[in-house]
């Protein structure tokens, strides 16, 4: 892990290159979380990409269209289009009728689906225990409250990020 330098008064873009550390650093952590992920449930007919669309599906009140699906877990249509027609093949999901929609079907748990979301959660549970073992819990806390503000900051209309008008609404007023 590379180390940022101590803030300096002289310094006014320490603060930015400290944050794209933290980035560089999530993105390393998000490809081994994936691979851990698919070592995890590989002998479940999953993988890191199957495991998080039945989990969106799970997590749902009811079932979901692939853009909602796509919505929730921040990725194109497209790609969780190809993970649920794979998964439909395998017999992992099923598509029903939308009542609101006639081309956006459902995509629901089959029973085989949802055996191999249970497996795979009680995997990642003792997993995540012993990944977590001896880290303290608010530093853990801490963590996920600022990923979170970060996302939320990122999801922000331009103008709203620094209280700058955005300056390409600017030049659609004018």
């Amino acid at each position: 892990m590379r180390q940022i330098p101590a803030p300096s008064s002289t310094d006014p873009h320490w603060l930015g290159r400290a944050l794209t550390g933290l980035v560089i650093e999530v993105f390393r952590l998000n490809g081994d979380l994936l691979a851990a992920g698919d070592a995890l449930v590989h002998d479940l007919g999953l993988t890191s990409a199957r495991w998080q669309v039945l989990g969106a599906v799970a997590l749902s009140p009811g079932p979901l269209p692939v853009a909602h699906i796509a919505r929730n877990m921040g990725l194109t249509r497209q790609a969780v289009q190809r993970v649920v027609d794979d998964m439909r093949t395998d017999g992992l999901v099923r598509l029903e009728p939308n009542p609101h929609h006639r081309r956006a079907m459902l995509v629901a748990m089959t029973e085989h689906g949802e055996a191999a979301y249970r497996r795979a959660s009680a995997r990642q549970e003792r997993w995540a225990d012993d990944l977590a073992a001896g880290l303290p819990p608010e530093a853990i806390e801490a963590a996920g409250t600022l990923l979170r503000t970060l996302q939320q900051r990122l999801n922000e209309p331009a103008e709203q990020k620094r209280n700058v008008p955005d300056p390409e609404l600017i030049r659609a007023q004018r």
